[in-house]
């Protein structure tokens, strides 16, 4: 009888956790580890969720066959962090697993990638050559190659030496004793095809040393160190100090993690680290969703076997299995994108704060809008707070002026007003003086409806309830949403009238306009439609960087994290579009956003312009934003949140149901609504159930309630617990969301 049992999550997209009996001469098996198992009828992989003792009973469990590595995939720190995780979102082990362990790792499909290698083993004498040469010319070539490679090791690949076309040559060459074929384990590098130009660390302005030294502050008497907000204005340096701090904890023998919010900025980051650290850059890893599977492999394993020192990469690199980590660095850390959409539904922000107290490591939260919740922290004293108020080397901050919109429309009687008089006479001044322009619209496509004026119908999205947008390149309707395609009708579907006609606008439309008004410019449109291929984003900043682009238009890609010296205007096109949502953070992040894009202008040696077009000129957000103003809007709007108990000062669940039967999912929620209600603690607050802003995505209906705390745990226990008395019909999918930063 066995004595300890292993509770193994295997791979594959079923989710099945079984349990296997441990064999004594798998003694060593331990949690984390990855073990090959029998499932049915075949053999299956997985990895070890839990061991414990063998119950007592008379049911033979099936043992595991063997090891696929005896050292863990997974630590112990980051195990630990997992069970916290799948605890506080109530979330699955299962789930949390395959967040902590990539497909790439887990999936027998991928592996290490190998090359035939010759290496030269006895060099013949000046005779014997000169024979082969007459005898056999390519295996004389080989040797003479071979020969050549001596001070780098004396090997070339079969690949290099022609392939298939020499292989026979080489096995002559290996009989007689001159060479030996090895396989070499070969990197999968994402930058393979970059040169990185090696930086000096800069010098730091004053503001930028008390950053620095706070940063690298030891704390007295062996308590935690407090997480460090570093709130520096746009362009304020905060690079060059996330890079001397790391290269602070890389002298001292540690590694480093930085996260970024999107991958946008993973090519500039990855651009800056590799230079600074020019030296090491065989030690600096990337990991995002954009690598293939081989190259996320190559990464994750040079990381867990310590060959890579620093990580940089998007939300999901805060799993990165680094040893011995001296500091984890959260770059723009009030992006809403660090929040997981999909189960677990994880804030890579919270769980990096975690992991830096789990490994006692420094973390620092940098932004130049940070979030109210980590602001606040910083008010109670949870955080500390480290300020960059002025901008690097005595630049200024760019002007901004806000255009209202309506008086624009008047003067163009009617007609989508997209350029201003304004903004184009601007754009033509930096044009003229070689200077670049951004235009920032975070709306894709030509137009974002195509209505009916006679009846009013709108082209809407079969599984979605949104309008389809208007994609002129494709002459397709497109939805943004589940990505539904349909072709443009040419009359109304629903009465037939001909005057069927385009509403509004998106980048592609700006585009057109921009190259008619300014036909001499070099243009660029960054979107996600643009930036399908691998590499295209890195390529269109590299050319933007280098002056071989005069104006870029763009979505939120463009909006942060972007050093360019040369663009000294940026045109914010139409600043209302996420501001009037029924959300109660749309005026925290319309602020953050106008923010990010104007700090986009002037960070070189000129001056910097600003123009916001919108039609709410008195918004809070916009007339903050204009005046550089973050303490000023933050003041104002948390005292609109605690008034209302809205995070900062209470923490807010979200529960959905989704299903393609709508009085299912509102009977569900109903349902499990009547029993939240019944024994519900005094200090959770419950809202009704009712149809999500939007109705309808993906084909399912969508029902939500919200509740809020200001004890996360309890309110996260409290619904786990309803949730398992409550067991949904098989077509009714159950949302749980803590911490929500989503509402539709």
């Amino acid at each position: 009888m066995p004595t300890q049992v292993a509770k193994v999550l295997i791979d594959g997209p079923s989710e099945l956790v079984f349990d296997y009996a441990i064999p004594e001469n798998l003694d060593d098996v331990s949690i984390g580890c990855r073990v090959r198992i029998p499932l049915r009828n075949r053999n299956s992989t997985g990895t070890v969720l839990e061991i414990t003792p063998a119950p007592q009973s008379d049911f033979t469990l099936r043992p595991l066959h063997s090891l696929i590595d005896p050292e863990p995939l997974i630590t112990p720190g980051l195990m630990k962090l997992g069970k916290w995780l799948a605890d506080y979102y109530g979330s699955p082990m299962e789930l949390v697993m395959r967040a902590l362990l990539p497909e790439s790792v887990r999936q027998d499909a991928h592996s290490e990638k190998t090359q035939k290698v010759v290496v030269l083993e006895n060099l013949p004498d000046d005779e014997t050559l000169q024979k082969l040469a007459k005898r056999a010319p390519k295996q004389h070539v080989i040797l003479i190659l071979l020969k050549s490679a001596i001070q780098s090791g004396g090997q070339i690949s079969i690949k290099d030496l022609g392939g298939g076309a020499v292989t026979a040559s080489v096995k002559s060459l290996e009989k007689k004793g001159y060479v030996t074929i090895k396989h070499e384990s070969v990197r999968r590098d994402p930058d393979a095809d970059q040169e990185f130009l090696e930086t000096k660390a800069l010098k730091l302005n004053p503001e930028q040393e008390v950053a620095l030294t706070e940063i690298l502050k030891t704390p007295e008497n062996d308590e935690p160190k407090k997480p460090i907000l570093l709130h520096g204005v746009t362009g304020s340096g905060k690079t060059e100090v996330y890079l001397q701090a790391v290269q602070h904890h890389i002298d001292k023998g540690q590694t480093a993690l930085v996260l970024v919010p999107e991958i946008s900025l993973t090519p500039q980051t990855v651009q800056r680290f590799k230079s600074r650290f020019a030296a090491l850059q065989d030690q600096v890893a990337v990991l995002h969703s954009h690598l293939s599977q081989g190259e996320r492999f190559d990464e994750w394993h040079r990381i867990r076997k310590g060959k890579a020192r620093i990580v940089i990469g998007a939300r999901s690199a805060i799993f990165a299995p680094l040893k011995d980590l001296g500091i984890i660095i959260v770059d723009e850390e009030h992006e809403n994108t660090y929040k997981q959409e999909t189960s677990p539904r994880y804030h890579g922000r919270d769980i990096a704060v975690l992991r830096a107290h789990l490994e006692n490591c420094t973390i620092v939260l940098g932004s130049a809008t940070p979030s109210l919740e980590s602001f606040q922290n910083t008010q109670t004293g949870k955080y500390q707070l480290v300020k960059l108020v002025h901008r690097a080397d005595h630049q200024t901050m760019p002007i901004i002026r806000v255009l209202d919109m309506k008086l624009e429309a008047q003067k163009q009687k009617g007609r989508d007003a997209i350029l201003s008089d304004k903004l184009r006479v601007s754009m033509e001044t930096k044009l003229k003086n070689g200077e670049q322009v951004i235009l920032f619209l975070n709306r894709r496509g030509f137009a974002r409806s195509l209505q009916c004026p006679p009846c009013g119908h709108v082209c809407e999205c079969q599984h979605c309830a949104i309008p389809l947008t208007y994609h002129k390149g494709d002459e397709r309707l497109v939805c943004h949403m589940c990505g539904y395609q349909t072709i443009t009708p040419r009359k109304c579907p629903e009465c037939g009238d001909k005057d069927i006609r385009l509403q509004g606008f998106g980048t592609e439309k700006v585009e057109k306009i921009i190259q008619k008004v300014f036909p001499q410019s070099r243009i660029a449109r960054i979107d996600a439609d643009t930036m399908r291929k691998k590499n295209a984003l890195r390529d269109t900043l590299a050319k933007f960087k280098a002056n071989k682009i005069d104006i870029i238009i763009g979505t939120q890609m463009i909006a942060k994290g972007l050093h360019f010296p040369n663009v000294t205007l940026v045109g914010i096109l139409n600043a209302d579009l996420g501001l009037h949502v029924p959300d109660f953070r749309a005026g925290e992040r319309t602020f953050q956003l106008i923010t990010q894009v104007a700090g986009r202008a002037g960070r070189g040696e000129l001056e910097g312009e600003v123009v916001i077009q919108t039609f709410t000129p008195h918004s809070p957000s916009i007339q903050f934003a204009r005046h550089h103003d973050f303490e000023g809007y933050a003041e104002q709007e948390l005292q609109f949140r605690r008034q209302f108990q809205f995070p900062p000062f209470a923490h807010v669940a979200l529960l959905g149901t989704r299903s393609t039967h709508e009085r299912r999912a509102e009977f569900t929620l109903e349902n499990i609504h009547k029993r939240l209600k019944k024994n519900l603690p005094p200090h959770i607050e419950l809202g009704e159930p009712l149809p999500s802003p939007l109705t309808k995505a993906h084909g399912q209906f969508r029902y939500q309630l919200m509740l809020k705390s200001t004890s996360a745990r309890e309110l996260s226990r409290y619904i786990r617990d309803i949730l398992k008395q409550t067991p949904p019909p098989e077509d009714v999918n159950i949302i749980f969301d803590m911490d929500a930063l989503s509402f539709f």
